[in-house]
């Protein structure tokens, strides 16, 4: 215990020393600067260790497995092991590399699933417990990435992981409120109710994982193989089993990573590299980008009432074709090369009136070869010139709310991000079609977005965000607000944003995005507005590398984010 306790003093004194500064009545406008290398993450005591692995000599992909873990323990909401997710890579030499370790559907799911004899949605069943969980990919994600790409030893990046699992870390205000509203649905969905999650819980108080603690000693000793198989595999089947899922020790051992090609395309003198099938993040991100690059949204201003109309309409149209064109390309042929050229969105805004929104009953997708709020993203840059981007989720907060018992990690509802239904909303809303259907073996389509940028050659941004379906325009608008409107890292990711997607036919603004006159104006033009404003979009986390080499870091204020780098 003492040498546990050794090792956990600096990460601790960390999180102190964040904890302990005072409000502040806005965040900074310039993110930390560092000169070698950075972690920017959705936790503190995550992008310590992240930058302790960097410091050590680990390269960008060690630091973010060990990020990845360290997540999967003091950010249980989205970090995770029972989850999924994707990475993109580009290395010091230029080459570039993306691994999709998405969430599969298990063997014995099928397309009506969900659907009652009627054929209409049995709403809650995609949603939260048991029946929503798909095959994790997590562990076989972390490990993969690492035997391809990785410096240090693999038990060197999990070894702070289990650490903090088994000492325990204090939560911070955040997650006590958010632990406190979980108190309900952890009764109702677990089959063994998970005692040490329950009570009344305050900002400082320490969170102890044992069992999650004791599943990532054996990820440590075993490689994927102490999660897929073992102790870990048993609890997972042994958990669907009382619960009437679907995940079999079959479904655990058959399960493997893909490396694919990143999308690339180009927004002016940029290169954008970003994630291709079956997340729909790289190609709606490149399709925005073409959609508004001719037009002077500098000369407009952020967020001023041409600028918001012109971006909705983008979205609008390019919703619509994800809705008909994405999904998993081991099933379907994903017209990817069509979606992303100049002269394919260039012709899907053609119907755009500057004067006026053009409903979402008339936009159709385009003639192409006829996602938790709870995610979590984390960018890397090393000291050797390498970059990572890896966004990963359990979808919903807190995924499933189903803890597996004797092994202490939240399962994932990533079944909701199928299509359930043809036509039919999930719970972000999004619609989607026949591309996306359920299918054994089949990854959901995901809007994930980890991106990395380039400018004449050189890295230039890393990020990525969660948050649903408002992850593409997330990650959209900060890039557009450090090159059109030359913000910044931290600025960027500070500024209020706007979300808009095909249906439903609503903008959805942070609250302070829009002045009252500018939102009249919108309306003025055909836009309807949501009745709330929302509190936040988003949770981007970035890197900027500025002219003089140094590193720049954009942590969101909307969460616990926070940058770590030397």
């Amino acid at each position: 215990m003492l040498i546990m306790i050794k090792r956990l003093f600096p990460l601790l004194l960390a999180i102190v020393t964040v904890a302990c500064k005072s409000p502040q009545l806005r965040p900074p406008a310039i993110g930390l600067i560092a000169d070698s290398a950075m972690v920017v993450s959705a936790h503190p005591l995550a992008s310590e260790v992240g930058a302790r692995i960097l410091k050590q000599g680990g390269n960008a992909v060690d630091a973010a497995v060990a990020t990845q873990l360290v997540l999967a323990v003091v950010y249980p909401s989205a970090g995770n092991l029972g989850g999924g997710g994707f990475m993109v890579l580009r290395k010091h030499d230029g080459t570039l590399h993306s691994l999709d370790y998405r969430e599969k559907a298990p063997e014995l799911s099928y397309t009506d699933m969900y659907l009652d004899e009627t054929g209409k949605v049995k709403r809650g069943l995609s949603e939260k417990g048991h029946l929503s969980s798909g095959v994790p990919g997590s562990v076989a994600g972390m490990f993969e990435s690492h035997a391809r790409h990785g410096f240090l030893s693999w038990k060197e990046l999990v070894q702070p992981a289990v650490d903090l699992a088994l000492a325990g870390f204090p939560v911070t205000p955040r997650q006590a409120h958010s632990l406190n509203d979980l108190q309900d649905t952890l009764r109702r969905y677990n089959t063994i109710t998970p005692e040490f999650l329950l009570k009344e819980w305050h900002e400082g108080d320490t969170i102890v994982w044992e069992d999650l603690g004791h599943t990532l000693e054996r990820i440590r000793d075993e490689g994927a193989a102490g999660f897929y198989r073992g102790k870990t595999a048993d609890d997972i089947v042994a958990e669907m089993r009382r619960g009437n899922g679907l995940i079999t020790h079959a479904d655990l051992q058959a399960y493997q990573p893909v490396w694919r090609s990143p999308v690339t395309g180009t927004y002016k003198d940029f290169k954008v590299i970003s994630m291709g099938p079956p997340s729909s993040g790289g190609i709606a991100l490149l399709q925005l980008l073409s959609s508004v690059e001719k037009y002077p949204i500098q000369e407009w201003g952020h967020n001023a009432p041409k600028t918001v109309h012109l971006m909705t309409e983008a979205q609008r149209r390019v919703y619509a074709d994800r809705a008909a064109w994405l999904g998993d390309p081991d099933f379907f042929k994903v017209p990817v090369s069509q979606m992303i050229s100049k002269s394919y969105n260039e012709s899907r805004m053609r119907s755009f009136d500057p004067r006026k929104a053009t409903p979402s009953k008339v936009i159709r997708e385009g003639d192409a070869l006829k996602e938790s709020h709870e995610t979590t993203h984390l960018s890397v840059v090393d000291q050797y010139g390498n970059a990572v981007a890896v966004t990963t989720t359990l979808n919903d907060s807190y995924g499933s709310a189903v803890v597996v018992a004797g092994s202490g990690f939240f399962l994932n509802d990533e079944m909701d991000d199928f299509s359930i239904k043809p036509g039919e909303p999930n719970m972000y809303g999004v619609t989607g079609g026949e591309a996306n259907k359920i299918e054994p073996n089949k990854r959901m389509l995901s809007s994930m977005t980890p991106t990395i940028l380039e400018r004449n050659g050189k890295l230039f941004m890393v990020l990525g965000t969660p948050g649903g379906s408002t992850i593409i325009t997330s990650v959209f608008q900060t890039i557009v607000n450090v090159i059109e409107f030359e913000m910044h890292m931290q600025q960027a990711v500070n500024a209020k944003r706007i979300h808009s997607q095909w249906l439903p036919e609503v903008v959805f603004p942070e609250s302070g995005a829009l002045s009252n006159q500018d939102s009249l104006t919108l309306v003025s033009m055909g836009h309807r507005f949501d009745a709330e404003y929302w509190d936040g979009i988003g949770r981007v986390d970035a890197i900027r590398v500025l002219p003089d080499g140094r590193l720049e870091g954009g942590a969101d204020p909307r969460g616990d984010d926070a940058s770590a780098g030397w």
